[in-house]
């Protein structure tokens, strides 16, 4: 396998992971018989910060932010077309209508807060995940990949829960959901460090890379 091969892998990857877990979580599940409802998403999208993680870690912070950006572009992009084509009238004798709108149908408020909780999260992570790495002079590998979860999947969480159940749920539903969404990523996470481990190895064996990002600022979160 190539470099060129490989960081293509990477980006259909990511746009793949955030597009999947959007159109899973249209499905509500019971959390292992403990009678509380997730969605279907949860099962894949704490992949999107182990991938986060080991971009930054090869490719820098600024490459990580264009693939996150891309990531949502493509994302916005799917929504754009299934909710045209949910718009337009049924043909003659098709008659599920209602079941598309039911699975593929899209309510705004989770479309919406789920894409600028995934950007900004994201980002933040990358950035994070950067910072410590100069710190630690790039030991401690989980110390960065958890450091940063530690920051994005909270700003990620709050944002969504807030964008979406705000006033739709009671206060002690919302802090609820935030606290078991939070740390449910953050525990898959940890159980899924030496994964992160074993990809950041062959990646770095196979690209020969391994990137500092020594003049990161603040200001880059906002501009290239």
């Amino acid at each position: 396998m190539n470099k060129k091969l490989l960081y293509t892998i990477v980006v259909a990857l990511s746009v793949t992971v955030l597009i999947v877990s959007n159109l899973a979580s249209t499905k509500l599940f019971d959390f292992f018989g403990t009678g509380l409802v997730w969605d279907g998403g949860a099962i894949i999208f704490p992949l999107s910060y182990i991938l986060g993680d080991v971009i930054t870690e090869i490719y820098g912070f600024k490459q990580a932010k264009r693939i996150i950006i891309t990531a949502f572009a493509m994302n916005l992009l799917m929504v754009l077309v299934l909710l045209i084509v949910q718009i337009l009238p049924p043909g003659p004798g098709w008659e599920n209508q209602a079941a598309y709108e039911a699975t593929l149908g899209f309510v705004p408020r989770l479309v919406a807060g789920s894409l600028i909780a995934y950007v900004v999260g994201q980002i933040l992570n990358a950035f994070t995940f950067a910072k410590i790495k100069i710190a630690t002079k790039g030991r401690k590998l989980w110390l960065r990949a958890l450091g940063s979860s530690l920051a994005g999947d909270l700003l990620d969480t709050v944002i969504f829960v807030t964008i979406a159940f705000l006033g739709v749920i009671s206060t002690g539903q919302f802090i609820g959901l935030i606290s078991i969404a939070y740390v449910t990523k953050i525990v898959g996470e940890a159980i899924l460090l030496p994964v992160t481990y074993r990809v950041v190895k062959f990646m770095k064996k196979i690209t020969g890379s391994d990137h500092y990002d020594r003049r990161l600022r603040f200001r880059n979160l906002f501009v290239k």
